[in-house]
């Protein structure tokens, strides 16, 4: 059974996973706003490089030699070791035009990805063999593009094995208060099952056991477990459920941890990220 553990850093906490234990990782909550993932990652291994993307609701997964280093310069590699080992303060990054991507995959040992969300699921992925990870940015249209595939292709395409990788979907705006329309849940159903009639995708979804849909009291909407079709596309790729481990936490009904924008309609995140071995 994987279980989630919260972590102190600065008088403040973030969530971990034990299915991920053995990289250096976190989901991260809003009390680290406004620190960046440059910040966040001297918390969590102060040699190692952040990355980041410009996130655009798409399918696009990029590596670091792809997009360059995102404000990172030389100099500041050289030395941030040394300057943030003692201190866990807000940096201003060099400016460094962000690619447009939502997802990060790793190509040698200490890279970090992040991501950022506020309702959209934050999917960390680690190879328990090769080291490398990938951070995924899965909302609704993501998930309907299969992006965690993309992203689990990408890592099978230098080398992972199925059985070898371990998946963390973290806080994300739960199914049971999720309310979408029938086609944005049939677009999304349509990444796991093989037809295009919105309603036949409907009854499909709602026979699935631990259906990620459910009945919403307005005649053309539904409740839309993300994370759970996310899930499901895992198994499809032919990864267990042992493999994957779905965090606790809805940022919609956790004011208190999570920034949301279904709930407050501000455009603040919080971050999370993986190291690489």
């Amino acid at each position: 059974m994987h279980t989630w553990d919260w972590r102190g850093c600065e008088g403040f906490l973030y969530l971990s996973c034990s299915l991920l234990e053995a990289f250096p990782h976190g989901f991260f909550t809003r009390h680290f706003h406004p620190h960046a993932p440059h910040d966040l990652t001297s918390a969590l291994q102060p040699a190692a490089a952040a990355y980041r993307v410009k996130q655009v609701h798409g399918n696009v997964v990029v590596t670091p030699s792809e997009i360059g280093e995102s404000g990172l310069g030389q100099e500041d590699k050289e030395d941030k070791e040394a300057i943030l080992a003692t201190s866990f303060q807000p940096r201003t990054p060099h400016p460094s035009p962000l690619a447009e991507a939502d997802g990060l995959l790793t190509e040698q040992p200490l890279q970090a990805v992040w991501v950022a969300s506020a309702d959209c699921t934050p999917v960390l992925i680690a190879d328990r063999h090769t080291g490398q990870v990938a951070a995924v940015h899965a909302g609704w249209r993501g998930t309907a593009m299969k992006i965690v595939p993309q992203a689990i292709a990408r890592l099978q395409a230098q080398g992972s094995q199925i059985q070898d990788l371990r998946v963390a979907l973290g806080p994300a705006i739960a199914g049971n208060v999720y309310q979408v329309s029938q086609q944005v849940a049939a677009e999304v159903g349509a990444s796991i099952i093989s037809t295009e009639a919105t309603a036949e995708i409907l009854d499909l979804l709602a026979e699935i056991p631990d259906s990620p849909l459910s009945p919403d009291s307005h005649p053309e909407r539904v409740r839309l477990d993300i994370r759970r079709v996310i899930a499901l596309q895992l198994e499809q790729l032919g990864i267990s459920a042992e493999q994957v481990a779905i965090a606790p936490h809805c940022t919609y009904q956790e004011p208190e941890r999570f920034f949301s924008y279904r709930r407050d309609k501000q455009k603040k995140v919080q971050w999370s990220g993986i190291i690489s071995q």
